[in-house]
């Protein structure tokens, strides 16, 4: 037991940003996925509504890297208002090659952040216009923010809105963001928000759709990423019909939980329907966007073989120390 590494989250916020390095690993997770070898099981997934709370349990075996992380990632959305945040976990380590315990990381939910907002920029690298400069972000919590720091890494974004149901929540966000060649405004009408942006991300736990279809322009692309329960839906399903492209980050899970879930149950796209998914077009096997008009969606669940990713790459800052 000696030999088990135990970081905290104060350790690992001091080695692992959101950051370009952080971006091409996860970038390099789901190219992995698509060349197959991966083993991914399905997300075990607990709701527990009487406490508005939930646990998802994600893991992937990916040749080549030492070690697969199992992950415990548990949400509790009325926390807020207990003074604790609304998510927060561990990920456990283990040999590729023996199956025993390298590590212990008491992130706290930090490495999950940082891996889902890492996942956007991949998302906006590979789907949005390069000449896009203006963000719309539903949602003012943590994630909003990262989202936001995580497309400056991939695209020249100067001006940003946000919007989300607590005005308060979205002026605070925005007067924090403001700077550094960024310019952020809260909009309080979602419609003006979603036509703002040349990327558009959702961040929020909503159970009902919160961008419609009839609000998206043409040369748009759209990051959902909110919806990773059977319950969650952000995206009215007729966006979905209206994208000229969508895109999974794992056709199975989206089924189950994300957006494709909703329009699935809608009659907008069949069960059998051929979907790309994000590594398809890292790996070229799939065009991405093929014209500057189209309207682009990107549906991110939250995958085991991200969370193995960001696993490696944190204890990757700490293999000096041995």
């Amino acid at each position: 037991m000696s030999d088990i590494r135990i970081l905290t989250e104060d350790q690992l916020r001091d080695r692992v940003q959101l950051d370009e390095a952080a971006i091409r690993v996860i970038e390099d997770a789901f190219a992995a996925l698509a060349r197959g070898g991966v083993v991914m099981p399905p997300i075990l997934s607990m709701h527990m509504p009487d406490v508005n709370g939930e646990l998802d349990v994600k893991t992937a075996y990916v040749p080549g890297l030492a070690g697969f992380a199992v992950k415990l990632s548990p949400g509790f959305f009325d926390n807020p208002a207990k003074g604790l945040p609304s998510t927060s976990g561990l990920m456990v380590v283990l040999s590729s090659a023996t199956g025993r315990v390298q590590a212990v990381l008491l992130d706290n939910g930090y490495l999950t952040d940082v891996r889902t907002a890492a996942a956007g920029g991949v998302a906006a690298r590979h789907l949005s216009r390069k000449d896009s400069s203006r963000a719309s972000i539903f949602g003012a919590g943590l994630q909003a923010r990262m989202q936001l720091q995580a497309l400056r890494l991939v695209r020249p974004i100067a001006e940003a809105v946000i919007w989300a149901r607590d005005p308060a929540k979205a002026e605070a966000l925005a007067a924090d963001m403001c700077g550094d060649g960024l310019t952020v405004r809260a909009e309080q009408d979602p419609a003006a928000a979603a036509s703002f942006g040349d990327v558009i991300v959702t961040t929020t736990p909503a159970s009902q759709p919160i961008l419609r279809a009839e609000w998206l322009r043409p040369g748009q692309h759209v990051t959902a990423m909110g919806s990773d329960q059977p319950g969650k839906n952000e995206l009215d399903p007729q966006c979905l019909d209206r994208a000229d492209l969508y895109v999974a980050d794992r056709v199975s899970q989206t089924m189950l939980m994300g957006e494709l879930r909703a329009a699935i149950d809608a009659g907008l796209l069949g069960q059998n329907e051929i979907i790309p998914e994000l590594g398809d077009i890292i790996i070229g096997r799939h065009p991405g966007r093929t014209g500057p008009d189209q309207i682009t969606i990107a549906d991110l669940t939250g995958t085991g073989v991200q969370d193995t990713a960001i696993a490696t790459h944190a204890l990757a800052a700490f293999s000096e120390e041995t």
